[in-house]
């Protein structure tokens, strides 16, 4: 009998995902900030102990609207690092502001913090980190510059949902910062995110832009008459079916997690002797990090070798992946005037990444099935 085919990701239900979204249904509100959206930023919003959180439709809408909140002007720049979703550098690039990619650490593949001071200008507005794989950056390091120099940070934290940094929750640390509840995340809801805000003072202003530019928000909570146009803004809301849905699944994000995190483990420990080999490398967990276990991957030789990898995997029914190309050396990129070879550790890196599968119903037997190719892979000879 042959094998099914074991995908990258597998969106499921995981607890009341129907019930609720049936009682939206029933409440007879399938428009924005009913009572799911509601439920949901508020649980957010103590896991995190932040000010506010305001969910949006979808990540990009949450960095779109943190950039927006914090006034971004055109030919302002924001550091980011080149190895990342474009979307980090959309949110604001769509107001004319350009991007000031930076290298990545070669350990965790997150922004290189070292490497900060050195993209600072007399035009920086922000400093956006990106946790990958749900594995922190170094955020006292990143914080205590930013305070230094006075410059807001916004966290990408689209796969850290659940993810620490010295006992402090992911998220919580830049003025405003952002989650994602695509369909690739731990906790999801189709599509869908969340703008978290640490001071009180940004809360007004993302109110009215996320709510058409009007003062909505503050009329449904009975603190005026009436409501209306008060500054440019646009729709950023969910519907209450994508919050009903999310709702549940953020009931259950620590047994999500704690799903995750044994079947990190369990590739960790099984490709460790790979690694003592020196055929691979395999996630770094810095001390002080507790990680979202969004991803697990391994790194190769070379892009060769990268290839046939993927290519054995897909051959036999597995679905792995590679990520990012950095965005210095995509046509966007190029338009700002980046050029191959300005981030080697980068570049270098993006070549050699397989993403294994990884979601909270891989069972066992399908996870034993990946393991055994993959060992397979360096022990039959295919070059």
């Amino acid at each position: 009998m042959k094998n099914t085919k074991i995908p990258f990701n597998k969106p499921s239900l995981v607890g009341k995902e129907i019930p609720y979204i049936l009682d939206a249904i029933k409440k007879g509100q399938l428009a924005g900030d009913g009572f799911y959206t509601h439920r949901c930023s508020d649980l957010i919003r103590k896991n995190l102990d932040v000010a506010s959180v305001l969910l949006t439709s979808s990540c990009t809408h949450a960095l779109e609207l943190a950039y927006l909140v914090l006034g971004i002007q055109p030919k302002e720049e924001v550091i980011l690092p080149t190895f990342t979703f474009p979307s980090t550098a959309n949110a604001f690039v769509i107001r004319g502001a350009i991007p000031r990619f930076v290298d990545i650490r070669p350990d965790t593949l997150n922004l290189d913090e070292s490497k900060l001071v050195e993209a600072l200008t007399s035009r920086t507005k922000a400093i956006s980190p990106v946790h990958y794989a749900g594995i922190a950056c170094d955020m006292e390091k990143i914080m205590t510059l930013a305070k230094q120099k006075r410059i807001p940070v916004v966290e990408d934290a689209a796969q850290a949902m659940g993810a620490q940094f010295q006992g402090q929750p992911l998220g919580s640390f830049g003025d405003v910062n952002a989650f994602s509840f695509h369909e690739t995340k731990n906790c999801i809801a189709g599509e869908g995110g969340a703008l978290l805000i640490r001071d009180q003072k940004h809360i007004k202003k993302a109110e009215i832009i996320r709510q058409k530019g009007t003062n909505r928000s503050a009329f449904i909570r009975g603190e005026v008459p009436f409501y209306s146009w008060m500054e440019c803004g646009s729709s950023y809301v969910p519907s209450e079916l994508q919050a009903a849905f999310l709702y549940a699944q953020l009931q259950k994000e620590k047994e999500i997690r704690q799903k995750r995190k044994a079947l990190f483990d369990r590739y960790q420990n099984e490709f460790q002797y790979l690694e003592n080999q020196g055929k691979i490398r395999r996630p770094h967990i810095p001390k002080g990090c507790q990680p979202s276990y969004h991803l697990f991957y391994i790194l190769m030789e070379n892009a060769a070798e990268r290839n046939r990898i993927l290519a054995w995997l897909n051959e036999k029914g597995i679905w792995a992946v590679f990520h990012y190309i950095p965005l210095h050396l995509s046509k966007m990129g190029r338009h700002f005037g980046y050029r191959p070879g300005d981030f080697p550790v980068a570049e270098n890196l993006s070549k050699r990444i397989v993403r294994l599968p990884l979601y909270h119903t891989l069972t066992l037997s399908e996870q034993t099935r990946i393991i055994k190719e993959v060992k397979k892979f360096f022990t039959i000879s295919i070059r």
